[in-house]
């Protein structure tokens, strides 16, 4: 520095060197921990020190470039500071360039949200830089738009390119949105459609979150995007991300006064719309809302102390509720025969028997009459009912509906979510616990309605991984169920072979195979269940044997939760088919099977199929040896 102020020239590119050298090979931490809080405290007031810096920066050669300009990214307190320590490093070589829009941006998914403010943040603080904001921005959309990219990229990643789209949206301005309104709106119509088509839910919800704030940016005047989904924290925080203020470059040489002003110009504008808000308020003269006032004085209340609300009987009689379903006007009666139904067909079985079908109909087909709490819970309970009371029949009716012509998506989801919970019910016994010591505790699986069946499957492996743990420790009084006839045992092959049977017949309004793979990732979750429930029945050999060809034909599927769906079928296959029938029916299946479970641990981009697929290895081990000795 001293050289420099007598005016002498000097280099430090062997400095650079040493820098480069010194991040590449690992010490990345340790010397950017020290040189960045001393660089940013010496660069805040003195010029030349910032000269120094960049050209400390640009001397770095291209091939440690990468590491050099990360440590400065994850180190710098803000973005503010990073400005100050690189100046326009991106805009002067092309490889700092290709490192901060391409690498950490696309190529990259692990750096934290701070990290992405830093980088963004610093791209829009200075004119030759915003050119590359625009252009990150653009890139950023093409990937969030690109069907294949949501289909084959870790959620995670997905999620990471969303924070970065929403902290571009936070630094544009209003003449940088209308440049490039209509590049805008066409990544918003491509990516929200690939976003919707998705079985994961919170893929879904951040395709949302985006279009809504693409689209509260691009039509600021018109009406916007608005979607219904779970207002969370991870919600939450993705939208603050678009109402940050951007940062602004420290200037120390101001003083305190003009810090406040600029601070204050600074705020949102919430205020001054409440402001406006509430000077926009009418208000009502004192004298007529006295005269209001007066006009009511001479009304007399009545006494409803002993007034009791008039309650609407329920049919006591099946063929009563049934034509109350399908024909009366009343709606109070048609909402108390709904809320009665469940109770009724469970005392009345015979009754039941006689229109099991007729009934699993109606309900299939029923449509909310009246805003009615819980209608969908209450109609699923009913429909539960009727099929655990005349499990063939009404089984038989449900999985041909299905595969039929003229149902929607929603419909045939409901058909599955009816047919697990039946499943779940009659295999469970039904008689009261009693205490009994024991050292290991019997697993009590419940598949709640409403909730996503992956979720459950994932706790019932677990529950049935941990039965089959032996552990050596002081037993403890426990409530055990008693045994009783599991009675899904004789009917688990008209719940299981029909599902299975159609799969790949494509009908005019329903392909499992093409767009419809949110209702096929259903269908593979649901008849993982009920291979899971069906251990220890007559037709498990049966079943196994299939469900491992079904799997076998959709390995290699695109959509992530149709795999995960996959990989439970595997694990219940291990857990409910004896291992006998395993080694004798399907020996080769099952040596092609433990091959392909380990490219899956290596190579599947979503993390949920590779823990699965770990999983279903952890129950081969028992199986690896003697698949070994068996003769090809």
């Amino acid at each position: 520095v001293c050289f420099i102020l007598g005016g002498v020239d000097c280099s430090i590119s062997f400095v650079s060197h040493v820098l480069g050298k010194a991040c590449v090979q690992g010490r990345q931490k340790e010397i950017l921990s020290v040189l960045v809080p001393r660089l940013t405290d010496l660069t805040k007031s003195d010029f030349i020190w910032q000269r120094i810096c960049w050209q400390l920066v640009e001397c770095v050669p291209d091939r440690w470039m990468e590491a050099v300009v990360l440590g400065f990214v994850q180190k710098a307190p803000g973005a503010d500071v990073l400005s100050r320590l690189l100046g326009n490093l991106v805009v002067k070589n092309k490889k700092a360039q290709f490192v901060v829009t391409q690498k950490m941006l696309l190529l990259q998914y692990g750096h934290t949200t701070a990290v992405l403010q830093n980088l963004l943040g610093y791209l829009s603080l200075d004119s030759l830089r915003r050119a590359l904001l625009i252009k990150v921005l653009q890139e950023l959309l093409d990937t969030w738009g690109s069907s294949s990219a949501v289909k084959h990229s870790p959620p995670e990643q997905q999620q990471y390119i969303s924070k970065a789209i929403l902290i571009c949206l936070s630094h544009l301005k209003e003449p940088e949105i209308e440049s490039c309104r209509q590049e805008l709106l066409t990544g918003m119509m491509e990516g929200v459609k690939c976003h919707l088509d998705s079985s994961l839910p919170q893929i879904r919800r951040l395709g949302m979150i985006v279009a809504e704030s693409l689209s509260s940016k691009i039509n600021t005047d018109g009406p916007v995007l608005k979607f219904q989904y779970e207002e969370d924290d991870e919600a939450r925080e993705l939208k603050a991300l678009l109402m940050q203020t951007p940062p602004f470059c420290v200037v120390p040489s101001l003083p305190d006064d003009d810090r406040n002003e600029k601070a204050d110009a600074a705020l949102p504008l919430v205020l001054e719309g409440n402001k406006k808000s509430h000077a926009a308020a009418p208000v009502v003269p004192e004298e007529e809302s006295d005269a209001e006032l007066d006009s009511d004085d001479d009304l007399i209340p009545y006494d409803m102390s002993e007034d009791k609300e008039l309650k609407t009987k329920a049919p006591v009689y099946i063929r009563d509720c049934i034509e109350v379903l399908t024909g009366c006007e009343d709606v109070d009666k048609w909402e108390a025969t709904l809320k009665a139904l469940e109770s009724l067909i469970r005392k009345n079985p015979a009754a039941t028997r006689e229109v099991s079908v007729e009934l699993a109909k109606i309900l299939l087909h029923l449509e909310e009459k009246t805003c009615i709490e819980g209608f969908a819970e209450l109609r699923q309970r009913a429909q539960v009912a009727v099929l655990t009371t005349d499990p063939i029949p009404v089984a038989k009716y449900l999985t041909s509906q299905f595969y039929s012509l003229n149902y929607s998506l929603c419909q045939r989801v409901d058909v599955l979510d009816v047919l697990v919970l039946a499943a779940q019910e009659l295999s469970c016994p039904k008689s009261r616990g009693k205490t009994k010591h024991s050292g290991a505790q019997k697993p009590c699986i419940q598949l709640l309605p409403g909730s996503d069946s992956s979720k459950d499957w994932k706790r019932i492996v677990d529950e049935r991984i941990k039965s089959k743990t032996r552990r050596f420790a002081t037993s403890q009084s426990q409530v055990e169920l008693a045994s009783s006839p599991n009675e899904f045992s004789s009917v688990a092959g008209h719940f299981f072979f029909p599902l299975i049977q159609y799969f790949d017949r494509p009908l005019t309004t329903f392909d499992l195979l093409g767009e419809d793979h949110f209702v096929l990732g259903r269908l593979v979750h649901t008849l993982a269940v009920l291979m899971y429930l069906a251990v220890n029945t007559v037709a498990v050999a049966a079943m196994g044997k299939a469900l491992l060809e079904f799997v076998w034909a959709l390995r290699f599927h695109a959509d992530g939760y149709v795999r995960q769906g996959l990989l439970s079928c595997i694990s219940s296959i291990l857990l409910s088919v004896p291992m006998e029938r395993l080694l004798e029916d399907v020996t080769e299946e099952l040596l092609e099977t433990l091959s392909w479970l380990g490219d899956v641990v290596e190579k599947d981009p979503d993390g949920d199929c590779r823990r699965l697929a770990l999983q279903s290895l952890l129950l081969m081990e028992n199986l690896k040896n003697k698949l070994k000795t068996v003769p090809s």
